[in-house]
């Protein structure tokens, strides 16, 4: 696989698609860092790229906990409308 212009041989317990997509994946990463910041050597590069996947990874993380708090205040609230109506549903 190459990332940023080097090559690299990988040994891994996944599937070789899933880590080529992997090396893809933050290839476009260094290779967007590079586009917004010209004439940066590749150390920084990949440095760059991986602030930008951090980023993204705890950004996600906390939109996924926000939605589980969500779903659990929702799933609570439905269950104490149940349990206000003695757990019997009304007739439609």
């Amino acid at each position: 696989m190459t990332i940023a212009g080097q090559s690299y041989a990988l040994k891994s317990d996944a599937d070789e698609a899933y880590v080529q997509f992997l090396a893809g994946f933050v290839d476009e990463k260094i290779r967007d860092a590079q586009r917004r910041s010209k004439q940066i050597a590749t150390q920084k590069l990949a440095v760059l790229a991986a602030l930008q996947i951090a980023d993204d990874l705890f950004r996600e993380r906390r939109r996924r906990s926000e939605l589980r708090q969500r779903v659990r205040n929702q799933a609570r609230k439905l269950l104490d409308e149940m349990t206000a109506r003695g757990g019997k549903s009304e007739p439609r």
